[in-house]
Protein backbone atom coordinates (compact mmCIF):
# COMPACT_ATOMS: atom_id res chain seq x y z
CA UNK A 1 0.00 0.00 0.00
CA UNK A 2 1.50 3.27 -0.80
CA UNK A 3 1.08 6.48 1.40
CA UNK A 4 -2.19 8.39 0.41
CA UNK A 5 -2.20 10.66 -1.71
CA UNK A 6 -4.11 13.14 -3.73
CA UNK A 7 -4.44 12.20 -7.34
CA UNK A 8 -5.92 14.07 -10.36
CA UNK A 9 -6.30 11.70 -13.88
CA UNK A 10 -7.56 13.71 -16.42
CA UNK A 11 -9.66 12.08 -19.00
CA UNK A 12 -10.17 9.71 -16.31
CA UNK A 13 -13.45 8.69 -17.76
CA UNK A 14 -11.60 7.37 -20.98
CA UNK A 15 -10.67 4.11 -21.89
CA UNK A 16 -6.98 4.44 -19.51
CA UNK A 17 -8.19 6.77 -17.48
CA UNK A 18 -10.64 4.57 -16.17
CA UNK A 19 -8.65 1.40 -15.57
CA UNK A 20 -5.70 4.45 -14.10
CA UNK A 21 -8.79 5.65 -11.35
CA UNK A 22 -9.87 2.18 -10.63
CA UNK A 23 -6.29 1.27 -10.04
CA UNK A 24 -5.59 4.08 -8.15
CA UNK A 25 -8.39 4.03 -5.76
CA UNK A 26 -7.80 0.63 -5.17
CA UNK A 27 -4.44 1.40 -3.90
CA UNK A 28 -6.53 3.97 -1.23
CA UNK A 29 -5.37 7.27 -2.93
CA UNK A 30 -7.94 10.24 -3.38
CA UNK A 31 -8.74 10.14 -7.28
CA UNK A 32 -10.25 13.84 -8.72
CA UNK A 33 -11.63 11.87 -12.31
CA UNK A 34 -11.64 14.85 -14.78
CA UNK A 35 -13.82 14.48 -17.88
CA UNK A 36 -15.82 16.78 -20.38
CA UNK A 37 -17.08 13.04 -21.98
CA UNK A 38 -16.37 14.10 -25.32
CA UNK A 39 -14.72 10.25 -25.46
CA UNK A 40 -14.94 9.04 -22.52
CA UNK A 41 -18.38 7.42 -20.69
CA UNK A 42 -19.71 7.57 -17.15
CA UNK A 43 -20.03 3.99 -17.34
CA UNK A 44 -16.58 3.29 -17.39
CA UNK A 45 -16.44 4.26 -14.07
CA UNK A 46 -19.50 3.16 -12.73
CA UNK A 47 -18.34 0.96 -10.18
CA UNK A 48 -16.38 4.18 -8.72
CA UNK A 49 -19.11 6.23 -8.37
CA UNK A 50 -19.79 5.21 -4.97
CA UNK A 51 -16.55 4.66 -3.75
CA UNK A 52 -15.62 7.76 -0.57
CA UNK A 53 -11.98 8.48 -2.23
CA UNK A 54 -13.18 9.09 -5.81
CA UNK A 55 -14.29 12.29 -6.98
CA UNK A 56 -15.70 12.72 -10.67
CA UNK A 57 -15.45 16.43 -12.47
CA UNK A 58 -16.86 17.55 -15.37
CA UNK A 59 -14.37 20.06 -16.95
CA UNK A 60 -12.09 20.83 -20.62
CA UNK A 61 -8.71 20.55 -19.64
CA UNK A 62 -8.18 23.47 -22.24
CA UNK A 63 -9.53 25.90 -19.74
CA UNK A 64 -7.33 26.12 -16.15
CA UNK A 65 -8.25 23.87 -12.86
CA UNK A 66 -7.81 25.03 -9.56
CA UNK A 67 -7.54 21.97 -7.03
CA UNK A 68 -4.99 21.35 -4.30
CA UNK A 69 -3.11 17.63 -5.59
CA UNK A 70 -0.26 15.59 -5.10
CA UNK A 71 0.01 13.56 -8.61
CA UNK A 72 -1.55 14.45 -12.20
CA UNK A 73 -1.60 11.80 -14.90
CA UNK A 74 -2.93 14.35 -17.63
CA UNK A 75 -4.49 11.13 -20.13
CA UNK A 76 -7.18 14.06 -21.48
CA UNK A 77 -7.03 13.83 -25.58
CA UNK A 78 -8.94 11.82 -28.03
CA UNK A 79 -6.56 9.34 -29.38
CA UNK A 80 -8.32 7.44 -32.22
CA UNK A 81 -8.49 8.87 -35.90
CA UNK A 82 -12.19 9.11 -36.18
CA UNK A 83 -12.38 11.02 -32.98
CA UNK A 84 -9.35 13.26 -32.85
CA UNK A 85 -10.02 14.44 -36.94
CA UNK A 86 -13.31 14.99 -35.57
CA UNK A 87 -12.51 18.34 -34.43
CA UNK A 88 -8.64 18.86 -35.03
CA UNK A 89 -8.13 22.23 -33.61
CA UNK A 90 -9.90 21.06 -30.12
CA UNK A 91 -7.60 18.33 -30.28
CA UNK A 92 -4.58 20.92 -30.93
CA UNK A 93 -5.83 22.82 -28.11
CA UNK A 94 -6.54 20.01 -25.61
CA UNK A 95 -3.02 18.87 -25.99
CA UNK A 96 -1.17 22.18 -25.96
CA UNK A 97 -3.68 24.08 -23.86
CA UNK A 98 -4.49 21.03 -21.37
CA UNK A 99 -0.61 20.30 -20.93
CA UNK A 100 -0.01 24.44 -20.22
CA UNK A 101 -3.00 24.04 -17.82
CA UNK A 102 -1.93 20.93 -16.39
CA UNK A 103 2.19 21.91 -16.06
CA UNK A 104 0.88 25.03 -14.60
CA UNK A 105 -1.28 23.49 -11.47
CA UNK A 106 1.60 21.00 -11.45
CA UNK A 107 3.82 24.18 -10.75
CA UNK A 108 1.37 25.93 -8.42
CA UNK A 109 0.71 22.61 -6.58
CA UNK A 110 4.03 21.03 -6.48
CA UNK A 111 2.47 18.18 -7.71
CA UNK A 112 4.62 15.12 -10.08
CA UNK A 113 3.11 15.00 -12.99
CA UNK A 114 2.92 12.37 -16.06
CA UNK A 115 1.78 13.07 -19.49
CA UNK A 116 0.71 9.93 -21.59
CA UNK A 117 2.20 10.77 -25.24
CA UNK A 118 2.04 8.45 -28.07
CA UNK A 119 3.93 6.26 -30.08
CA UNK A 120 2.67 8.54 -33.14
CA UNK A 121 5.11 11.09 -32.29
CA UNK A 122 6.99 8.49 -34.45
CA UNK A 123 4.99 9.42 -37.46
CA UNK A 124 5.25 6.77 -40.15
CA UNK A 125 8.99 5.20 -38.65
CA UNK A 126 12.13 5.24 -41.04
CA UNK A 127 13.65 3.78 -37.90
CA UNK A 128 12.47 -0.12 -36.03
CA UNK A 129 11.93 -0.82 -33.77
CA UNK A 130 11.39 2.77 -32.66
CA UNK A 131 13.98 3.92 -29.75
CA UNK A 132 13.30 6.84 -27.80
CA UNK A 133 16.17 8.94 -29.20
CA UNK A 134 14.74 8.46 -32.93
CA UNK A 135 12.96 12.07 -33.59
CA UNK A 136 10.05 10.77 -35.93
CA UNK A 137 9.11 11.33 -39.52
CA UNK A 138 5.84 13.23 -39.14
CA UNK A 139 3.58 15.10 -41.58
CA UNK A 140 3.00 18.63 -39.71
CA UNK A 141 0.09 19.17 -42.18
CA UNK A 142 -1.79 16.13 -42.36
CA UNK A 143 -4.82 15.13 -41.62
CA UNK A 144 -3.27 13.24 -38.35
CA UNK A 145 -1.06 16.14 -37.45
CA UNK A 146 -3.64 17.43 -35.06
CA UNK A 147 -2.77 14.73 -32.57
CA UNK A 148 0.74 13.70 -34.06
CA UNK A 149 2.12 17.36 -33.19
CA UNK A 150 -0.10 18.05 -30.55
CA UNK A 151 1.05 15.13 -28.78
CA UNK A 152 4.89 15.97 -29.83
CA UNK A 153 3.95 20.12 -28.22
CA UNK A 154 3.01 18.83 -25.41
CA UNK A 155 6.61 16.86 -24.45
CA UNK A 156 7.75 20.04 -25.16
CA UNK A 157 6.01 21.80 -22.62
CA UNK A 158 6.53 19.09 -20.17
CA UNK A 159 10.56 19.22 -21.08
CA UNK A 160 10.49 23.38 -21.00
CA UNK A 161 8.73 23.20 -17.26
CA UNK A 162 11.05 20.46 -15.95
CA UNK A 163 14.42 22.80 -17.00
CA UNK A 164 13.13 26.02 -16.86
CA UNK A 165 10.88 25.41 -13.26
CA UNK A 166 11.88 22.26 -11.88
CA UNK A 167 8.89 20.40 -12.10
CA UNK A 168 9.06 16.58 -11.56
CA UNK A 169 7.76 15.30 -14.76
CA UNK A 170 7.42 11.91 -16.17
CA UNK A 171 6.38 10.86 -20.17
CA UNK A 172 5.45 7.93 -21.28
CA UNK A 173 5.00 7.09 -25.29
CA UNK A 174 2.41 4.55 -25.43
CA UNK A 175 1.79 2.52 -28.39
CA UNK A 176 -1.37 0.45 -29.38
CA UNK A 177 -3.19 -0.44 -26.20
CA UNK A 178 -6.37 -2.70 -26.24
CA UNK A 179 -9.06 -4.24 -23.93
CA UNK A 180 -12.57 -3.08 -21.80
CA UNK A 181 -13.35 0.02 -21.56
CA UNK A 182 -12.44 1.28 -25.16
CA UNK A 183 -15.38 2.66 -27.41
CA UNK A 184 -17.16 0.08 -29.51
CA UNK A 185 -17.03 2.65 -33.02
CA UNK A 186 -13.28 4.53 -32.19
CA UNK A 187 -12.46 3.44 -35.43
CA UNK A 188 -9.13 1.34 -34.45
CA UNK A 189 -8.02 -2.04 -35.49
CA UNK A 190 -9.27 -4.04 -32.30
CA UNK A 191 -12.03 -2.83 -31.06
CA UNK A 192 -13.00 -2.50 -35.00
CA UNK A 193 -12.39 -6.12 -35.77
CA UNK A 194 -14.30 -7.57 -32.65
CA UNK A 195 -17.32 -5.55 -33.79
CA UNK A 196 -17.51 -6.28 -37.19
CA UNK A 197 -16.48 -10.40 -36.18
CA UNK A 198 -19.39 -10.88 -33.43
CA UNK A 199 -21.95 -9.38 -36.29
CA UNK A 200 -20.64 -11.62 -38.93
CA UNK A 201 -19.71 -8.61 -41.40
CA UNK A 202 -17.06 -8.14 -42.93
CA UNK A 203 -13.80 -7.46 -41.43
CA UNK A 204 -11.94 -3.90 -42.99
CA UNK A 205 -8.56 -3.72 -43.94
CA UNK A 206 -6.70 -0.83 -45.11
CA UNK A 207 -4.04 -1.40 -47.56
CA UNK A 208 -3.22 -4.81 -47.87
CA UNK A 209 -3.34 -5.29 -44.29
CA UNK A 210 0.72 -6.10 -44.13
CA UNK A 211 1.36 -2.82 -42.05
CA UNK A 212 2.13 -3.94 -38.92
CA UNK A 213 0.86 -2.90 -35.17
CA UNK A 214 2.40 -4.42 -31.76
CA UNK A 215 -0.72 -4.61 -29.32
CA UNK A 216 -0.53 -3.83 -25.32
CA UNK A 217 -3.16 -5.53 -23.32
CA UNK A 218 -4.81 -2.46 -20.35
CA UNK A 219 -3.64 -3.73 -17.93
CA UNK A 220 0.04 -3.95 -18.82
CA UNK A 221 0.08 -0.40 -19.82
CA UNK A 222 -1.46 0.56 -16.44
CA UNK A 223 1.16 -1.13 -14.36
CA UNK A 224 3.89 0.87 -16.51
CA UNK A 225 2.37 4.02 -16.08
CA UNK A 226 2.12 3.72 -12.15
CA UNK A 227 5.89 2.04 -12.02
CA UNK A 228 7.30 5.07 -14.44
CA UNK A 229 5.40 7.68 -11.83
CA UNK A 230 6.76 6.19 -8.50
CA UNK A 231 10.41 6.11 -10.06
CA UNK A 232 12.67 8.84 -8.70
CA UNK A 233 12.87 11.95 -9.88
CA UNK A 234 15.86 11.28 -11.99
CA UNK A 235 13.37 9.40 -14.56
CA UNK A 236 11.47 11.94 -16.60
CA UNK A 237 11.66 9.61 -20.06
CA UNK A 238 10.19 9.83 -22.31
CA UNK A 239 10.02 6.02 -21.99
CA UNK A 240 8.07 3.44 -24.50
CA UNK A 241 5.20 1.50 -22.86
CA UNK A 242 4.07 -1.61 -25.39
CA UNK A 243 4.32 -4.75 -26.44
CA UNK A 244 6.85 -5.19 -28.55
CA UNK A 245 5.17 -8.65 -30.01
CA UNK A 246 4.84 -7.53 -33.58
CA UNK A 247 1.93 -8.74 -35.32
CA UNK A 248 0.65 -7.98 -39.56
CA UNK A 249 -3.04 -6.37 -39.25
CA UNK A 250 -4.40 -8.94 -41.36
CA UNK A 251 -3.03 -11.90 -38.75
CA UNK A 252 -4.93 -9.90 -36.32
CA UNK A 253 -8.15 -10.35 -38.39
CA UNK A 254 -7.54 -13.55 -38.86
CA UNK A 255 -7.27 -14.39 -35.05
CA UNK A 256 -9.77 -12.60 -34.24
CA UNK A 257 -12.25 -14.07 -36.53
CA UNK A 258 -10.48 -17.72 -35.33
CA UNK A 259 -11.56 -16.39 -31.58
CA UNK A 260 -15.00 -15.00 -32.03
CA UNK A 261 -15.53 -18.20 -34.44
CA UNK A 262 -17.05 -15.89 -37.06
CA UNK A 263 -17.85 -16.43 -40.37
CA UNK A 264 -16.70 -13.00 -41.03
CA UNK A 265 -14.83 -12.21 -44.49
CA UNK A 266 -11.48 -9.87 -45.28
CA UNK A 267 -12.61 -6.72 -47.22
CA UNK A 268 -9.35 -4.56 -48.65
CA UNK A 269 -9.75 -0.74 -48.50
CA UNK A 270 -7.77 1.85 -49.43
CA UNK A 271 -4.91 3.02 -46.67
CA UNK A 272 -5.60 6.17 -45.00
CA UNK A 273 -3.76 9.54 -45.44
CA UNK A 274 -0.29 9.39 -42.98
CA UNK A 275 -1.02 5.63 -41.66
CA UNK A 276 2.20 4.48 -40.53
CA UNK A 277 3.50 1.28 -42.40
CA UNK A 278 5.47 -0.43 -39.21
CA UNK A 279 4.83 0.66 -35.49
CA UNK A 280 6.46 -1.62 -32.61
CA UNK A 281 8.19 0.09 -29.29
CA UNK A 282 11.63 -0.67 -28.60
CA UNK A 283 10.91 -0.66 -24.77
CA UNK A 284 14.70 -1.60 -23.79
CA UNK A 285 13.96 1.83 -21.05
CA UNK A 286 11.16 0.64 -19.81
CA UNK A 287 12.76 -2.90 -18.81
CA UNK A 288 16.00 -1.14 -17.65
CA UNK A 289 14.80 1.29 -15.77
CA UNK A 290 11.50 0.43 -14.71
CA UNK A 291 11.91 -3.58 -14.73
CA UNK A 292 8.52 -3.64 -16.87
CA UNK A 293 7.65 -5.38 -19.73
CA UNK A 294 4.58 -6.70 -20.50
CA UNK A 295 3.24 -10.36 -19.31
CA UNK A 296 -0.50 -10.48 -21.46
CA UNK A 297 0.15 -12.16 -24.69
CA UNK A 298 -2.35 -11.11 -27.89
CA UNK A 299 -4.25 -14.50 -27.47
CA UNK A 300 -4.93 -13.87 -24.17
CA UNK A 301 -5.58 -10.12 -23.75
CA UNK A 302 -8.41 -10.64 -27.32
CA UNK A 303 -10.29 -13.12 -25.66
CA UNK A 304 -11.00 -10.33 -22.62
CA UNK A 305 -11.56 -7.90 -25.10
CA UNK A 306 -14.25 -10.17 -26.85
CA UNK A 307 -15.96 -11.08 -23.54
CA UNK A 308 -16.59 -6.90 -22.80
CA UNK A 309 -17.70 -6.31 -26.02
CA UNK A 310 -20.10 -9.29 -26.66
CA UNK A 311 -22.20 -7.83 -23.45
CA UNK A 312 -21.96 -4.50 -25.55
CA UNK A 313 -24.16 -6.37 -28.66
Amino acid sequence: MHSRKRILVTGGAGFLGSHLCGRLVAQGHDVICVDNFFTGSKDNIAELLDKNNFELMRHDVTFPLYVEVDEIYNLACPASPIHYQHDPVQTTKTSVHGAINMLGLAKRTGAKIFQASTSEVYGDPQVHPQPEGYWGHVNPIGQRSCYDEGKRCAETLFFDYHRQHQLRIKVARIFNTYGPNMHPSDGRVVSNFIMQALRNEPITLFGDGSQTRSFCYVDDLIEGIVMLMDTGDEVTGPINLGNPCEFTIKELAEKVIELTQSSSSLVLHPLPSDDPLQRQPNIGEAKSKLNWEPKIQLEEGLCKAIQYFEKML
